[in-house]
């Protein structure tokens, strides 16, 4: 008897067994389109589905490394004209964009709403503290070189020499940073100043309801925190940065691996940031023919005009990609390709962003002068770089857990053991079980994201 129990639960395993499988290879066609219903319901932008809870909140924190540019050679450059030489320092790095998306409105097929910005220091990711000092451009020399009429420089340069100000300054992390006391303009200066308190936007996004292929996608700003699904890797995806005060493209590198799930990495190509005789599309980046050589210059792209004016210039890291004269007129740069590089991890199925990297460079003009004492040795106009910063995010495995694997479980959810299969409540998780089952690759590796057991 119980050989026979024995030999009829074999039989009826294997005929179970072979059942599933022929099961799975005819219905993973309708379980695709499950897994494809699912996504286009989930991923819409309205409350109550999973993209628009991972919207709304901040699904992973996002860090800011920041490095400053040390000037080695201060009182050489203002006295004698020489070649600035700097050392940079760093990494300081801040916890941001971990405050929940505010002011939403829906209208329509759309969504507005105010990125709040703040910043928290984070010492234990950081070299040192927001109290060390570091001697950088003068921001306001700088600033005011190019805002004031070149006629009222004689006044500039009594202000500059009765507050006892010169070309360079050495003030705290935390001063250059966020902001101090400046004595010519007898106001607040400072990088990112003001910041904390402040708004990013007004973004509106698509929310894809009436067409899913528009969702997250700008109809006024735009961040790059989801696409919308289904994501094609022949095609360029698209993003507002405000850093930059444009949209831009990125393109896919390479497929890379993240816990187990497999994920497109998109890049900046480097016309991003090309003169504009090789991409037309930076000509109105092109304001200053005298800074940027007849508009040759490749590197920087000079975002004055929406920062008030002031001569704010952004480019890559170190100048990666740049002209080469920018590295002469500042020496101590060193680009790299690896660590200077702006890339975004995009899961393809539900188009959510799980990491990126966005790396940019803040930089000032300044050039010679005959009046302005602190000017007279400058040579050459100078891009002047300030601090580098990468901004971070990673959306953690039980962040992915409850964003991602509610949407699609097809992506690195556990297979269950066939025993499980008789208490499944419906026909529907039976397929995607199947489809499951057919396209896991990495199965050690992928236990645990969404099914536990780590």
């Amino acid at each position: 008897m119980g050989c026979c129990n024995r030999r009829c639960g074999l039989l009826a395993g294997a005929v179970f067994g072979a059942a599933l499988a022929i099961l799975g290879g005819i219905l993973i066609p309708v379980g695709d389109q499950i897994i494809q219903s699912t996504v286009e319901k989930e991923a819409v932008i309205v409350p109550g589905t999973t993209a628009y809870e991972n919207w709304i909140s901040s699904a992973a924190f996002v860090y800011r490394q920041m490095w400053l540019f040390d000037v080695q050679n201060a009182l050489d450059v203002v006295e004698l004209g020489a070649t600035p030489i700097v050392k940079e320092r760093g990494p300081y790095t801040y916890k941001v964009r971990y405050l929940a998306k505010s002011n939403i409105t829906a209208h329509n097929d759309a969504v507005s709403f105010l990125l709040p910005n703040g910043a928290i220091f984070e010492p234990d990711m950081s070299v040192g503290s927001e109290d060390d000092l570091v001697t950088t451009l003068n921001l306001a020399v700088a600033g005011a070189y190019s805002l004031v009429p070149k006629n009222l420089h004689f006044f500039l340069d009594h202000i500059i020499k009765s507050t006892k100000s010169s070309l360079f300054q050495r003030r705290s992390v935390r001063e250059i940073l966020w902001g101090y006391q400046d004595p010519i303009l007898k106001d607040i200066l400072g990088v990112f100043y003001p910041y904390n308190g402040t708004f990013d936007g007004y973004y509106t996004v698509n929310t894809g309801q009436d067409d899913i292929s528009r969702v997250a996608m700008i109809e006024r700003w735009q961040d790059a925190s989801s696409f919308p699904p289904f994501v094609d890797k022949n095609k360029p995806i698209y993003f507002f940065s405000s850093d930059i005060c444009r949209s831009v493209s990125s393109t896919f590198r390479e497929t890379q691996d993240l816990w187990g799930i497999e994920v497109y990495r998109y890049v900046l190509p480097p016309s991003t940031f090309a003169s504009p005789s090789i991409n037309p599309d930076n000509k109105c980046f092109c304001t200053e023919k005298l800074v940027s050589r007849n508009c040759s210059m490749a590197g920087v792209l000079d975002v004055g005009p929406c920062r008030g004016g002031a001569p704010v210039y952004i480019s890559l890291p170190h100048f990666l990609h740049g002209s080469d004269y920018l590295r002469q007129d500042v020496l101590g740069l060193n680009p790299s390709e690896e660590n200077h590089f702006t890339y975004l991890d995009i899961e393809p199925i539900t188009g959510f962003t799980l990491s990126f990297a966005k790396r940019l460079q803040v930089n000032m003009m300044y050039g010679p002068s005959k009046v302005i004492s602190v000017l007279k040795h400058v040579k050459e106009y100078t891009v002047f770089p300030i601090v580098w910063l990468n901004e971070v995010r990673y959306i953690f495995q039980n962040r992915f857990i409850r964003y991602v694997c509610p949407t699609t479980r097809s992506l690195s959810c556990r297979i269950l053991p066939a025993s499980t299969i008789a208490n499944m409540a419906s026909v529907e998780e039976m397929i995607l079980l199947c489809v499951i089952r057919n396209r896991q690759k990495k199965g050690a590796k992928s236990v645990g994201l969404c099914g536990g057991g780590m």
